[in-house]
């Protein structure tokens, strides 16, 4: 019989691959319906009564061994069910390691291990590679298997990996049971026609195996529902796309020519220089960036607050503080609540309307994906974890056409906007603020320990080696101590000016947060997404940096970056991980629209990919009410180049590797529009410190306190790496934002 709408059970290993993979699967299987479980939703007992419900399994990547209960889960049970019980499988990665040891073969470390990277794979032209032509696939594995020579799996595919590895099982299929599986990912974006064609010759033999058994699929019923759940994607085809709600307040807006006039100028009218008062700034300080965005906040401008161990948010007006309770809420419900009683609507030119501005530390991205934290004892010690402040009043800066625009949430506020253009136009007469030349007081730079820092590169690589994870991105903080601060030495937004002059950068930073301040210099743009409708989200991981130098040309850089295979397989496994949270939040429809390409900046050259998701209008598992993208979609809420992949499993290591929190270094930084659009950077060449007042009590003069600072930095551990070099890698990281600490700001 032909299935017409086909069921697949997919069995997720808590992989970063997993959306990627299934999405192939629909694109190869015509009008399947997908259902995703994890490994441990189930036992075998428990999930045995469900599998006449599918027309296949698909056993899915994963990390780990697949001789270790904790990481294989129920997978190792399904190869041995019986014959009442029996249907087709496809396994990848994982899944062929563990069909093979399930029947006989032995499991072994590969002395050169292969993550990210692309091999010929050798077939034998049938079964799954009947009409396959020519291979060249993604490996992510550091385990592989050799079969007996008469036992019951038939090899079908293998690479030749010379005097690295010899011989690796690439393919096998069981003699006598519908198991098939493959060692390399077919799914990667740099897999070459064994990806697709593949999993279509698997459905094909699937077919014909269901036929000539006799089996039939029992139709879904209720508690098959209960049980395994909804489909992936969420997708209800029958229901309307949302429409945007029908009272929005308008944006009042003025326009104003202003060229040459630089936002810090602009800053300035506003509040940047008042250390005790909240500001905040978005400054596109270099291309690509374009529009910067200065706020004017009011005394009572809500600021939200909130550290991932509380139950409540913290909503601050003025003097006025209160909490409110998540009750069985996360906070991303609550900001997404928030946000929505906030719409507005304004000029399609204009990319922010007003609406949250702040940051998100790393730590809250660890707690969505409930890994457990390091303990705290010193709360007063600790920057929150969400930190946002609601603009009301704001100037958009478009560098490109040298316009401002003056915007206001608040009814009836055409006064201030009048006043404001006046403001901003008297500016252009006058000459820039020149850069503090203030005599800052020598700083103290403690930089990580250097053999501490090596050893924890060994443990780490020792974990890829394992196969826990492909790539695993180890950071550690810098500290900076400058005592003898007084009013005479540079106010922080004085040192941002100059790490702006020294280091401009498309995704720099001003948020005066209180307690929080951050100052960023940073090159890479996490996740931006448009207003809806028609929603697309992108992100723009960068792996790989070279500094700009003497002779360093845009040859030299793209032999240095775009030549190295280290280089391209870190970047390779970025892509391949946020392809997998894009598909998670949007549906099919994700794209690699550039891959590896060297772009140029300011100061460094540096690999750049492009990844973008367009959001299926009745998508319900990404769309709030009114159609837009929320913060509960997915582990996209974690950015995957500063963890590495398979993205839980990394972040799990990395708590045992990194002594300290991360804090708001590798967390994100940005804005959250009322017209229903973001954009939010990786918080990476920055500083930030706490705002502690000045006071007799807590310094030894009333007229100075010591000034501390922190900067955090790594790199991309692999299994190609050098410890020594992460090290000097690290180092250069650092020097763009030390730079200005080490002299006087001028």
């Amino acid at each position: 019989m032909t299935v017409e709408q086909p069921r697949l059970l997919f069995i997720d290993s808590y992989d970063s691959f997993t959306f990627n993979l299934a999405s192939l699967c629909r694109l190869s299987i015509p009008n399947c319906i997908i259902y995703i479980i994890k490994n441990d939703d189930f036992t075998i007992e428990d999930l045995l009564p469900f599998l006449g419900h599918f027309a296949a399994i698909v056993v899915g990547p994963g990390p780990g061994s697949p001789d270790n209960p904790h990481d294989i889960g129920v997978v190792k049970d399904i190869w041995k069910v019986k014959e009442e019980h029996l249907l087709p499988i496809f396994g990848v990665c994982l899944g062929l390691q563990s069909m093979s040891i399930e029947f006989g073969a032995l499991l072994h470390r590969l002395s050169v291990v292969k993550h990210g990277q692309v091999s010929t794979v050798h077939h034998t032209g049938t079964d799954l590679f009947e009409g396959a032509g020519p291979v060249g696939a993604v490996r992510y594995h550091s385990l592989h298997v050799s079969l007996p020579d008469d036992g019951e799996l038939e090899e079908l595919a293998w690479a030749d990996d010379g005097q690295d590895n010899g011989r690796v099982v690439m393919a096998a299929r069981h003699k006598s049971r519908p198991f098939w599986a493959v060692q390399y990912h077919p799914e990667s974006v740099c897999t070459e026609r064994g990806g697709a064609g593949v999993i279509g010759n698997f459905w094909r033999l699937a077919q014909e195996w269901t036929r000539t058994s006799g089996r039939t699929v029992r139709p879904w019923d209720a508690s098959a529902k209960r049980a395994i759940g909804n489909p992936w994607p969420h997708i209800d085809p029958l229901s309307p796309p949302p429409t945007p709600s029908l009272r929005r307040p308008t944006i009042s807006t003025a326009v104003v020519d202003v060229p040459g006039l630089p936002v810090t100028a602009i800053a300035e009218l506003f509040g940047a220089f008042d250390e005790d008062s909240p500001f905040v700034m978005l400054d596109s300080a270099a291309k690509p960036g374009r529009f910067s965005i200065v706020a004017s906040l009011l005394p009572t401008s809500p600021q939200i607050t909130h550290y991932v161990q509380d139950s409540f948010v913290t909503l601050k007006r003025g003097d006025t503080v209160e909490r409110e309770d998540l009750r069985s809420r996360d906070v991303w419900s609550w900001l997404a609540h928030f946000m929505r009683s906030h719409k507005a609507q304004g000029s399609p030119d204009i990319p922010f309307w007003g609406g949250l501005i702040g940051q998100l530390s790393y730590e809250l991205g660890v707690h969505s994906l409930h890994v457990p934290l390091k303990p705290h004892d010193d709360r007063d010690s600790r920057h929150p974890d969400v930190n946002l402040v609601f603009v009301e009043r704001s100037i958009v800066l478009d560098t490109i056409s040298s316009k401002a625009y003056i915007q206001s949430l608040i009814i009836g506020d055409d006064q201030w906007i009048s006043d404001t253009s006046t403001q901003i136009i008297e500016a252009l007469s006058k000459s820039p603020s020149p850069t503090s030349s203030k005599a800052s007081p020598p700083p103290v730079i403690t930089l990580p320990d250097r053999d501490f820092y090596v050893s924890r590169i060994n443990q780490a690589k020792d974990r890829l080696f394992a196969g826990d994870s492909y790539e695993l991105c180890l950071t550690a903080p810098t500290r900076i101590s400058i005592p003898g601060c007084s009013a005479a030495s540079p106010t922080s937004w004085e040192r941002y000016k100059s790490l702006r002059q020294k280091n401009p950068a498309p995704h720099s930073a001003f948020l005066r947060l209180h307690p929080s301040t951050l100052l960023s210099s940073s090159p890479e743009r996490f996740l931006s997404f448009s207003r809806p409708p028609n929603t697309i989200c992108q992100l723009r991981p960068i792996k790989g940096t070279v500094r700009k130098a003497p002779g360093i040309t845009r040859a030299v850089a793209e032999e240095l970056l775009a030549g190295s295979t280290k280089e391209v397989a870190e970047n390779l496994m970025i892509v391949d991980l946020i392809r997998h949270d894009l598909h998670g939040v949007v549906g099919d429809d994700v794209q690699v629209k550039q891959f590896c390409t060297v772009e140029e900046y300011e100061t460094v050259w540096q690999l750049v990919s492009v990844i973008e998701g367009r959001l299926a209008e009745n998508s319900s598992a990404a769309l709030d009410p009114d159609g837009e993208v929320g913060w509960e979609g997915a582990d996209v809420r974690i950015t995957g180049s500063m963890t590495g992949a398979p993205k839980k499993r990394s972040v799990e290591i990395l708590q045992t590797l990194e002594d300290e929190d991360r804090s708001l270094y590798s967390g994100v930084f940005g804005y959250w529009c009322v017209g229903g659009s973001g954009d939010w950077s990786v918080t990476i060449r920055s500083c930030f410190k706490h705002h502690y007042p000045q006071s007799p009590d807590s310094n030894p003069s009333p007229s100075q306190w010591t000034e501390e600072w922190r900067i955090g930095a790594g790199g991309a551990i692999t299994a190609l790496s050098d410890a020594e070099a992460e090290w000097d890698e690290m180092v250069v990281k650092l020097q763009s934002v030390l730079a200005t600490f080490r002299a006087p700001t001028s």
